[in-house]
Parts: C-alpha cells; sequence; structure tokens
C-alpha cells in the first residue's frame, strides 16, 4: 500500500481479502484461539512464531486496523490500546524505567499532562516541561545524563501551539533518544511527522480517525529508523536479554522495524492489559475509509468560522494556525500545508462568565468533554479537562482562563456560524 495516497490508504490498507474472504475487516469476536498441540501454542508464547492466542495481546480485528494506521503514517510496526491515554503511556513505559527522565513540550493535553507530571512521577519517571516555542539552547538546557525521550504533540489540545518538529527530533537525536510525537489533532492526512525527523507516533483514535465518537481507543506507530542498538546502554529493554521471554533480546530478534512494538505488545499488554475491544477496532475502521474527505471539510469550516470569530466584536481574540495573523501559521504552512485541524481557540469579550454564556447559548453545538469528531462541539479547558492544572501550569500549556475551545464539525458551515451569531447576540 505503500505506493498509494493516503485516501486509498484509508480504504485498502492494512487487509488484502484472499477470494471468497469477507471485503471489510471482521470482527473477530472471540477471546480465545485454538490450536491442535500444546507445542504449536507454545511457540507463541515464547515469541517463535506470530499468531493469536489470546486477545488481550493481539486480536486480528485490532492488529488489521493497527496496520492501516501503520501504513498511513509511513511507519513499520504498529499497534492499538483501548485509549489514547493507554497510547501516551505505554509509548514512554516502554522505553523509560525508574529513575530516568523524559522532554516534553508544556503545551499538551491536560489528561496527558496530568498523566505525566503526577503518576508517572510516582513510579519514579520524571519529566521537565519546556515551551513549545523555547529557543535551542533553552531546549538543550532541558536534557539530562538520564533522559531517554522526547514528547510533544503537532498541534496541541487546547492550545493550538504547532510544534516546531524538526528542532524537536535535533535536540533529541543530538542525545541520543527518540521524539515522539502525538498527531491526534493533525491525523496523518495532514501531517506526517516521520517525514519531519519523529520516531514513534501516537494517537487518540477516538479523535479525527473515529470521527463519530462511537469508539473510545489509541495506537502507537514505530517508524522503525531509530538506531535503539547505537545507543543499548540507554534501552536495556530493547537490547538486552528478556528474562520473561526466555531471554530474547528484542532488536535481536525483531529487528529495528519491529522490536518497539514487540515489546510493547509483549511486555505491557501483556501485563497491563490496554487492550482495544474487536468491536472498537471495527467501528474505528469505518471512521478511516472517510478520514480524508471529513478532516478537508473540518479544515475548510473551521478556517471560516475562525475568519468569521476574527471579526466579530464580541469575540476577544482566536486562535487557529489556519489563519494568516495567528503567530503559528508559518509552522503550519510548513508541516501541514493542505489543512491543519478543525479546532479553534476563542476568547469570549467579558472574560470567563461572558464564555460560559456563549456557550450556554449555543443550539447546534453540544458542550460535551470531547473534541474532534462530525458534530461541533464546544468546551471550557480551564474548568474541565485541564481543572487539575494550577493557574501557572495552565500558563505554560497556553491556556487563559477565558479559552473556549471550539471544535467545529462538518455540518453545512452557514448553520454552524448561525449558531455562533446567535449565542454571541446573547452576551
Amino acid at each position: 500500500m505503500s505506493q498509494h495516497r493516503a485516501s486509498t490508504v484509508c480504504l485498502h490498507g492494512g487487509y488484502t481479502p484472499a477470494n471468497g474472504e469477507p471485503r471489510n475487516i471482521p470482527i473477530i469476536q472471540s477471546t480465545t484461539f485454538r490450536y491442535e498441540s500444546g507445542e504449536a501454542m507454545g511457540a507463541l508464547f515464547d515469541l517463535e512464531e506470530s499468531g493469536y492466542f489470546y486477545t488481550r495481546l493481539q486480536n486480528p480485528t485490532a492488529d488489521q486496523v493497527a496496520a492501516k494506521i501503520c501504513a498511513l503514517e509511513g511507519g513499520t510496526a504498529a499497534m492499538l490500546t483501548s485509549s489514547g491515554q493507554a497510547a501516551s503511556f505505554y509509548a514512554i513505559f516502554n522505553i523509560v524505567s525508574s529513575g530516568e527522565h523524559v522532554v516534553c513540550s508544556s503545551a499538551i493535553y491536560g489528561g496527558t499532562y496530568n498523566l505525566f507530571a503526577v503518576t508517572m512521577r510516582r513510579m519514579g519517571i520524571h519529566f521537565t516541561f519546556v515551551d513549545p516555542d523555547c529557543s535551542e539552547e533553552e531546549l538543550e538546557a532541558a536534557f539530562r545524563p538520564e533522559t531517554r525521550a522526547v514528547f510533544g504533540e503537532t498541534i496541541a489540545n487546547p492550545a493550538l501551539t504547532v510544534l516546531d518538529i524538526e528542532k524537536f527530533a535535533r535536540a533529541a537525536h543530538a542525545h541520543g533518544v527518540p521524539l515522539i510525537i502525538d498527531n491526534t489533532f493533525a491525523t496523518p492526512v495532514n501531517c506526517r511527522p516521520f517525514e519531519w525527523g519523529a520516531d514513534i507516533v501516537t494517537h487518540s483514535t477516538t479523535k479525527y480517525m473515529d470521527g463519530h465518537a462511537n469508539a473510545v481507543g489509541g495506537a502507537i506507530v514505530d517508524s522503525g529508523r531509530f538506531d535503539w542498538n547505537a545507543h543499548a546502554h540507554k534501552f536495556p529493554g530493547l537490547t538486552t536479554p528478556d528474562v520473561s521471554y526466555h531471554g530474547i533480546v528484542y532488536t535481536q530478534r525483531f529487528g529495528l522495524e519491529g522490536a518497539y512494538i514487540t515489546k510493547a505488545v509483549a511486555q505491557l499488554m501483556r501485563d497491563l492489559g490496554a487492550a482495544p475491544a474487536p468491536q472498537n477496532a471495527y467501528y474505528l475502521n469505518i471512521g478511516l475509509e472517510t478520514l480524508p474527505l471529513r478532516m478537508a471539510k473540518h479544515c475548510a469550516n473551521a478556517l471560516q468560522a475562525a475568519e468569521y470569530l476574527l471579526a466579530h466584536p464580541k469575540v476577544a481574540w482566536v486562535r487557529y494556525p489556519g489563519l494568516a495573523s495567528d503567530p503559528y501559521h508559518k509552522l503550519a504552512m510548513k508541516y501541514m500545508p493542505n489543512g491543519t485541524c478543525g479546532v479553534i481557540s476563542l476568547g469570549v469579550q467579558g472574560g470567563r462568565e461572558a464564555a460560559s454564556k456563549f456557550m450556554a447559548g449555543l443550539k447546534l453545538a453540544s458542550i460535551a468533554t470531547h473534541v474532534a469528531d462530525a458534530k461541533t462541539c464546544v468546551l471550557h479547558p480551564a474548568s474541565t479537562t485541564h481543572r487539575q492544572m494550577t493557574d501557572q501550569e495552565l500558563h505554560d500549556a497556553g491556556i487563559s482562563p477565558d479559552l473556549v475551545r471550539l471544535s467545529v464539525g462538518i455540518e453545512d458551515i452557514a448553520d454552524i456560524l448561525a449558531d455562533l451569531e446567535q449565542a454571541l447576540e446573547q452576551i
């Protein structure tokens, strides 16, 4: 499928039915798989053969959808998880241990920040959060001898900062560690971070990939290009024997192209079990088939909505990378020349109280703890998804108290604008 374009891969990637087989990826709704001998199953447990024995580790439906996402991102191996949060956790925990350190952009989703700054800190993994707009010297100063990865979001949720992927990739590689990018908002339709130096990509597939608020899920994709062996002392989990699999060395057995994802499945999914349901993987695949069409509509609608809001006297400010006046427009055109996403951040004249009144006045758009699906929705992050953060942490993440996150759907743009207008009139 590598020779095909994204819209074709979204339809045909990951699964090629043989004669008489289902045309669509089938749902393999089974926890277990039958074998005729214990020896045959034992080979699977020892990672000597590929196959399926228990859906907590792998399932054909999930693997076929993961292969499609892998092809879209241009990677060599991929896996699905039960949520985007699980994907973020696995992506880091697969290579970072207690006592080690990660450099991370401060402009990230609030749930990810809490995972990193609080929960994983209790596990002994430390994070230094840096301004995504920091200088190369400031970025360099964040690294430590025990740094094992760098993490950022292509387009930050909800600050909508655009990460300079090449700058962060250079810094990561200069220190012999991989760059992990959450590409949820841009999707591989609008940005392929591997082409700009990233090594691992994560997604909350709950968002644009599913596209219809039907199924929670996540994905991790490996570029297969990071040389774990060149920095073997930093990544012993990949480059030294795994005693739980009779001494397998992942980089030796599965190569650079497969070591990282195989370890994440064989160890983390085995032990932590954040496995995707086959039914959810099936729903995700349905969403992927129309992803390019929907992203084009999301971006077109969002740009028109952003232009409308920017000119409205009751709107204090608008952040959308597609706007020529946006501070991240230049980076957006570099990394995402065909469009960014359908999410707009804005402030309403009158501050937080006016923002609440504006949201309550919307009729077409829903107030929902969700973003990036077919229907327009709106949220006040400071009091919901990011409410655990301090004022300083909110500031560092680019989230002001009056920020409203507007996720523009694929409804008719005239109806979206009419809804915004009548809600603003009530302020």
